[in-house]
Formats: structure tokens, C-alpha cells, sequence
């Protein structure tokens, strides 16, 4: 058949047309030219735009569809067809394709293209019989074109790219109409061709419909969205049916591997964990690992040993469509529940040691994901973990402000699935309280202290360490907003209980010696906070060694207590050995880390030594503005000592 070539849907590609133009530009390179991707990316019109535009002077050209042996032999047949009408009422289809196959094989210069070749082995027979012209071949598959002489894998669009595809479609015959929202579709779109050019005919065809109003109804009903277009659109070319075709195909040799394409869906599209990938039987995950990646339904990254699925994939794999065999509800939903399953094998056991920091850091954005794909109403057990995980996480890195969504969402779901007072509804409020205290929030964060601290008294008694956990949580907030009439008796009583209940060695009483010594020390009673302070480093290295980030917390907190006292020839070597062992334990962002930092720049500044002060703290506000943001409490703390020290230097009075 002549070349399905339409213009006014192509644009950019000008890299891999360069790569298809080379590959001629050599003599004697071999015959053939592979171009693969996803289904919908652009394939077919790459090789019909290259093959009608470009100066590579072959002749004849021929499109023939390779999906099957049946469409190869039809397209054989009509190639005699063309070259010798007279054939066609003389000779069986089958007697043309074998005409067809002779006259490639014993003349040169031709180009055919072999669109959409979904079996190798279909098309083997003519590459091996037909080697005097040029084949060009498209194709889903990934990983098995290692004889093509030029090996193009298309990936999407640039989004200026898909913003004049969609634009030149939808305004060819309105030209003054509304195209607000246009970007914001084409990145919904994921800037997938077929994608594009699906809305872009809808657009067309409805001039009262706005990119906007195009993006609401692909919320409202994505499933009819993807499935139908315009009625110019090929029902065969929409994007539910371009992927139905390769599921189809991998549902058939891999059930397993639709399966886990389903479970993808659930997290962001890049840079997913293989951990996230998990099937009860590694040799089937593999597998279906491989048929995936083969047909170019998801991207490994071997550089970070990851994988990633283009959002639209992701998309439509997890909208529910009773028409669809691939995506009926109870797939749907057997797939968000493995990927809550695989997340939660993932999880780290701690929030705080550098190498579960690593595992978090690469989950979150899965986390994300997950969270703006499901809802609070279908919240479980195990996406409650998930999230209560993830908001702690965030709280320890000084993200309060982000972890308070997960928290709240958690402390909703836990009333709804357990009670407002069951102990793991009254650690949900705990961790958002602590949180909101993060934020320096107290307000919000002393009311559900006070409120958790109650409700932990009635339901598990005076005595029990969640008990003795809430009412030091509560001091401390008291502590934190000034309140000390009310924070130091609550800690001083929280401390005698931990200890007769505990014991002086549990870490839960080293805490509580800790808050009470920064308690006594705000009030000023120096004395007695530097007595707590050495005892508590003492045991802390004793019983945790010391690089244990709370053994490095005590070392950062006598060393300010020294300070406090005026006693620097003690207090700078401290925070300076407490700083060293952060920076190598936590790293030199963390919130820690950046508090200690701030607080040596501190004491180089009150004994005048600004020279040392003063970069100390530009470097301390560039990494906080970076890591934590401009709204941080420890970013906007280190701004107004900077401020103050570049003040003094310069002998001016700071801004108050």
C-alpha cells in the first residue's frame, strides 16, 4: 500500500530522522532499519515521514503491515499487484505474494516498510530472500532487533513538540478559539503522540470544548476518554485499543506480566524500585519483567536499577472499564492491593539511620502516588502504615509541612477503621501533634497532646509507656512555647516515672533527662542542666555508642549548655566533635546537622569571631534554603543570625 503519511501530524523527531539518514549515508551497512517504542509513540509516522521526505532515493516504496503472516503475504501480493496489475486476475493471493517476493529479491533499490512487526520470525523468510533493497521496520518490541544496521527507540515528545501538535489540530479550522490549558493537557498526556493527536481530533470536532474542559472530563471518566475519540478517529488507533493490542499479546505468552503492569500503575512513573515490582515467584517476576521491557510497555534504567511506565500506561492500567478485558474492576483492585502490599514490604524499620533514610528517599515519591490515586474512604490497615511511615519520615527531615497531609489522612482513616480511642488511632495523633510542634505549630500540637494524653490515661492507665510517651510529648511542647511553670513539673514527674517503671538505662528515660535538662537550662538553672547533660552523654555513648545520632544530640546539647554558661573553652571543641560525627552519620543537610551547625556559628559569633561566623551561616542558609525551603523554621532562624552577624560586622543596628 502507498505511505500512510499525514503531514500535519508530524513534528520534531529531527535526531532520529538524522540516525535513519546516516544509516544510508554508509555503503555496504546492512539492510535493514529497526524503529521501536510503545505503542502510540509515533512509530509508523516516523517511517512514513522519513520514507516521503527525505532525500534517500530509494524506489519503489512500499508500506506493508507486518502484525501477522497473513498481512506480510497481502501486502506481498499487493505489491505485485501495483508493479503488474495484470497479475491480479491471473495468480492466487498466495501466488502473488510469491511474485511479489521474486521481484525484491532480483531488483535493487527499493525501500519497504514493514509497519508494527509483532513476531520476528514472521518477517525472517523475506529479510533472508529479499537483501538487494532497504527494509525499514516499526515495531513494539524492544530487545530483538540485534542484526538492524540502525536501532531508533522513539520516546515522547518535547512538550513544546506536543503543544504545536495538539494546537495546529484543534485550531486548523477555529482558529480564534479557546486554547487555555493546552500545556497542562499535553502534560496530562504524558506528550505521547497518539495521545495528543486522540484530543486534538476530539478538540477539532468540538469547538466549544476547551483544553480545560478536556482535561475535567478525562477526570470525570477516564475510561471513556481513552476508549473513544473523534468520529473521524479509527476506532482502532484510540489509545485503550493501540495497548489492548500488545496486552493481548502479552496476556497470552505471560499472564503474570499483565498482572504486574496493573500493580506499576500505582506509583510514580519513574525510577520505581524493582522491589516494588515483587511477585511471590522471582523466576515469574523476571519473566514478566522481560516480556514488559521487551515490548516497550515499561523502561529499565540499568544505571540506577530501576524501571519506569509512561504515566498514560500507568494511567489507563488502573481505570476500572467493564468493556475491557484487561482492566475489569476486580484486576483493578487485586492490583492497588499488591502494590500496598509490595510498599509496605519496602518500608524501612527506621526513619533515622542513613541507610533507611536511602529507602525512604526512593519510596516517597511512590508514596505520593499512591496517595493521590486512592482515597481516604478506601483507606486500610496497610496504606495507614504507609503513610503514617512516610509523614514520621518527613518530620524527622524537617518536612512538617508535607507530613502533616499523611498524618491527618492517617489519624481519619485509624477513627474510621478502629476508634478514636484505640492505641494505634492515639499514636497517629501523636506523631500529626509532633509533627505540627515540628513546624512550630504549638498551638495545634499542645491540643492534640493534651487531648491524646487524656484519652492514653483512660484507655491504657497512669503507668504504661505510652502514657509516660504522651505526657513527655506534652511537657515538651510546653517546654517549646515558653511555658515552663507547666513543662519542667510534668518532666520532672515523667523522668521519676520512667525510671521506677523502666528503668534508668531505657532509652525512653535518657529522653526524658534530656528534655528536662534543656527545660531547666531555658529557665536558666545551669547548674543542674549540665549535670543532666554529662549524665545523659555518658550513659547514651555507654549504652548506644558514640556515633548513635543520640548520643550526637547529647553531645550538641551540653556543648550549648557550656556555652550558655559561658564556659567556650569546653563548648567549641564539643559542638565541633558533635558536629564532625553528624555530618558523618546523618549527612551535612539534615535537619540535625543544620541546627548543630547553626548553633557553632552561634557561639563563634557571641565570642566576636564573625570571620568564622558569618560564612558558617551563608553556608548553613544556602543548604537550608535548598533542602527545607524558605518557609522552614530552621532556614528562617539561620537567616536572622546571619542578618544580626553581618549587622555587627558592619556596625549597624539589625532589623528587628
Amino acid at each position: 500500500m502507498p505511505l500512510p503519511h499525514r503531514p500535519e501530524l508530524f513534528v520534531g523527531r529531527g535526531q532520529e530522522l538524522d540516525q535513519l539518514d546516516a544509516a544510508l549515508a554508509t555503503p555496504g551497512t546492512a539492510l535493514v532499519q529497526a524503529v521501536h517504542g510503545l505503542g502510540g509513540i509515533g512509530k509508523s509516522a516516523l517511517a512514513a515521514h522519513w520514507a516521503a521526505t527525505r532525500p534517500h532515493g530509494h524506489a519503489p516504496i512500499r508500506w506493508i503491515t507486518a502484525d501477522t503472516p497473513t498481512a506480510i503475504q497481502q501486502g506481498l501480493a499487493e505489491l505485485a499487484i501495483a508493479l503488474r496489475p495484470v497479475l491480479a486476475k491471473a495468480l492466487t493471493t498466495e501466488a502473488l505474494a510469491e511474485w511479489g517476493l521474486q521481484w525484491l529479491a532480483s531488483h535493487t533499490g527499493w525501500l519497504i516498510v514493514l509497519d508494527n512487526v509483532d513476531n520476528p520470525s514472521d518477517i525472517a523468510p523475506l529479510i533472508a530472500r529479499a537483501r538487494t533493497g532497504r527494509f525499514l521496520l516499526t515495531s513494539r518490541l524492544t530487545t530483538v532487533w540485534n542484526d538492524a544496521a540502525t536501532l531508533v527507540r522513539l520516546d515522547v515528545l518535547e512538550p513544546d513538540e506536543s503543544l504545536a501538535l495538539l494546537t495546529r489540530t484543534a485550531t486548523a479550522q477555529h482558529p480564534g478559539r479557546d486554547m487555555d490549558g493546552t500545556a497542562d493537557l499535553c502534560d496530562e498526556l504524558g506528550h505521547l503522540p497518539l495521545a495528543i493527536d486522540q484530543a486534538a481530533a476530539y478538540l477539532a470536532q468540538n469547538p466549544l470544548t476547551t483544553p480545560r474542559t478536556y482535561l475535567r472530563l478525562l477526570a470525570e471518566d477516564p475510561a471513556a476518554m481513552y476508549r473513544n475519540g473523534a468520529v473521524i478517529t479509527d476506532a482502532e488507533r484510540t489509545i485503550a485499543r493501540i495497548w489492548n493490542i500488545t496486552l493481548d499479546r502479552i496476556t497470552q505468552l505471560q499472564p503474570a506480566a499483565a498482572d504486574l503492569l496493573r500493580t506499576l500503575a500505582w506509583y510514580a512513573p519513574d525510577h520505581i524500585p524493582t522491589a516494588l515490582a515483587d511477585l511471590a515467584d522471582p523466576l515469574v517476576r523476571d519473566e514478566a519483567l522481560g516480556l514488559l521491557t521487551a515490548y516497550s510497555m515499561i523502561t529499565p534504567d540499568l544505571a540506577t536499577g530501576t524501571l519506569a511506565v509512561h504515566r498514560l500506561v500507568q494511567a489507563l492500567a488502573r481505570t476500572p472499564d467493564s468493556s475491557d478485558l484487561h482492566r475489569a474492576s476486580h484486576q483493578i483492585g487485586q492490583a492497588r492491593e499488591q502494590a500496598i502490599a509490595n510498599l509496605n514490604t519496602a518500608l524501612p524499620a527506621s526513619s533515622e539511620d542513613p541507610g533507611s533514610q536511602r529507602v525512604w528517599r526512593a519510596l516517597l515519591s511512590h508514596i505520593e502516588a499512591l496517595a493521590d490515586h486512592t482515597s481516604v474512604d478506601t483507606d486500610t490497615v496497610a496504606t495507614v502504615r504507609i503513610f503514617h511511615g512516610a509523614g514520621l519520615f518527613l518530620t524527622v527531615q524537617g518536612l512538617s509541612n508535607q507530613a502533616n497531609g499523611y498524618l491527618r489522612r492517617c489519624l481519619t482513616a485509624q477513627e474510621r477503621l478502629l476508634g478514636r480511642k484505640h492505641p494505634d488511632t492515639l499514636a497517629c495523633r501523636n506523631s500529626l501533634a509532633y509533627a505540627y510542634r515540628s513546624a512550630g505549630d504549638l498551638d495545634h500540637a499542645i491540643s492534640l497532646y493534651e487531648q491524646n494524653l487524656k484519652a492514653t490515661v483512660r484507655v491504657l492507665g497512669r503507668k504504661h509507656p505510652d502514657t509516660l510517651s504522651s505526657r513527655n510529648n506534652l511537657a515538651y511542647a510546653y517546654q517549646s512555647a515558653g511555658d515552663l511553670e507547666r513543662a519542667i513539673p510534668l518532666h520532672e514527674q515523667t523522668l521519676k516515672d520512667r525510671i521506677r517503671l523502666l528503668g534508668p538505662d531505657h532509652p525512653h528515660t535518657l529522653t526524658s533527662r534530656n528534655n528536662l535538662a534543656l527545660a531547666y537550662e531555658t529557665a536558666g538553672d545551669l547548674k543542674r542542666a549540665i549535670a543532666l547533660h554529662e549524665q545523659t552523654l555518658k550513659d547514651r555513648i555507654r549504652l548506644l555508642g558514640p556515633d548513635h545520632p543520640a548520643a550526637l544530640t547529647s553531645r550538641n546539647n551540653l556543648a550549648g549548655a557550656y556555652s550558655s554558661a559561658g564556659d567556650l573553652e569546653r563548648a567549641i571543641p564539643l559542638h565541633e566533635q558533635a558536629l564532625e560525627g553528624m555530618v558523618r552519620v546523618l549527612g551535612e543537610t539534615h535537619p540535625t546537622t543544620l541546627t548543630s551547625r547553626n548553633n557553632l556559628a552561634g557561639i563563634y559569633a557571641s565570642t566576636g569571631d564573625l570571620r568564622r561566623a558569618i560564612p558558617l551561616y551563608e553556608q548553613i542558609f544556602t543548604d537550608a534554603l535548598r533542602v527545607l525551603g524558605e518557609e522552614h523554621s530552621i532556614t528562617g532562624t539561620v537567616r536572622d543570625n546571619l542578618t544580626a552577624a553581618i549587622a555587627e560586622r558592619d556596625g549597624r543596628t539589625p532589623p528587628s
